[in-house]
């Protein structure tokens, strides 16, 4: 009962409404978004501990695989990349930190319209694409924030590796406790993880120090590269496919570097064009308090969190930088009109 009465009133009823869904799937499908990242994969191991709990047969899904600086984490099971040969016929799904089947990669949504499967997600956009439940909470800083409250109304204490989990996802997607999404709910639950026994010092220092010699070079070339535009209110980088190559790093060294480049003065939104390949390139923004960035994305088929977003341009890297500025400098442009 302690741990139901934990579950802020808002929350309870539809927690309660997706243990007992999961009390009633077996042999399941737990996947995040395509390269997932921190709350997507702490999401999907807090998922596997409830399952494991509930004594049902699952497995977890990662594509293309979990991030290499997560390569510390306790995961609760195996990871698999591929579900070309699965340790079982998956009969049910639980879906995690995305809103659309294209985002689950081309395997698994091919897969999706065979199982019953549940969505938990906190992304701006949808209803979610289960087929037996959804819950989509979009007042939720971290779709791990949800899995808690899941794990609460199940009667499982969030205590080991499931609090590490929770508290991945919580400190991948506020920030470290730092981004606006950081409401009192959160701090609530980061308080109850602590008294639990969850070690965050530790799991902070994981995460903070165990960058590649490859990120590190690829972060200083980015941070030579990088320009302050429209009248200082806007921290611009672009990221070439040979940056990449010519500093021996990963797509994933990435992660965090649009968060750096807020760090500016002055700046107002943060923006990252990663060349994914010469006609495709992807986009990355951020921005404090009231500006949002989502509206932003949005116009440009994008999608994601009030000061937190992203999408994908297809067209060469020179000419999605161009216009990707100029839809920042519209927004801009519009909130100064507005002021006046």
């Amino acid at each position: 009962m302690q741990q139901i009465n934990a579950i802020p009133g808002p929350y309870a009823e539809k927690a309660r409404e997706i243990a007992e869904a999961l009390s009633q799937m077996d042999q399941i499908v737990v996947a995040g978004h395509v390269h997932p990242d921190g709350d997507a994969a702490g999401s999907v191991a807090a998922v596997g501990h409830i399952l494991r709990d509930m004594g049902k047969e699952f497995m977890l899904y990662a594509n293309p695989r979990l991030p290499g600086y997560l390569d510390f984490f306790p995961m609760p099971a195996v990871v698999h990349t591929t579900l070309a040969h699965p340790p079982f016929t998956p009969r049910c799904a639980v879906l995690l930190d995305c809103g659309e089947p294209e985002r689950l990669g081309a395997e698994l949504a091919g897969l999706l319209p065979q199982l019953d499967s549940v969505n938990i997600d906190h992304h701006l956009g949808g209803d979610g694409m289960g087929s037996r439940d959804n819950w989509v909470v979009t007042e939720a800083a971290a779709t791990a924030q949800l899995v808690a409250y899941v794990s609460m109304a199940a009667g499982l204490p969030l205590t080991g590796d499931l609090s590490l989990a929770v508290a991945l996802g919580l400190i991948t997607d506020t920030g470290g406790f730092c981004h606006g999404n950081t409401s009192a709910d959160v701090l609530s639950l980061a308080s109850h993880l602590v008294k639990n026994g969850c070690n965050l010092p530790w799991l902070r220092e994981q995460l903070d120090n165990n960058w590649s010699l490859g990120r590190w070079r690829l972060w200083g070339l980015l941070m030579e590269n990088s320009l302050v535009t429209h009248e200082g209110q806007v921290g611009f980088c672009q990221v070439r496919l040979q940056d990449l190559s010519r500093c021996q790093a990963l797509k994933e060294d990435l992660e965090g570097f649009v968060e750096q480049l807020r760090r500016l003065r002055g700046v107002k939104v943060a923006a990252l064009l990663r060349e994914d390949s010469p006609q495709l390139c992807k986009f990355s923004l951020r921005s404090y308090g009231d500006l949002d960035v989502r509206s932003i994305a949005a116009d440009l088929d994008g999608g994601g969190h009030f000061n937190a977003a992203g999408g994908t341009l297809r067209m060469p890297l020179e000419q999605a930088g161009q216009v990707l500025l100029n839809r920042i400098g519209l927004y801009l442009d519009g909130l100064r009109n507005t002021a006046r």
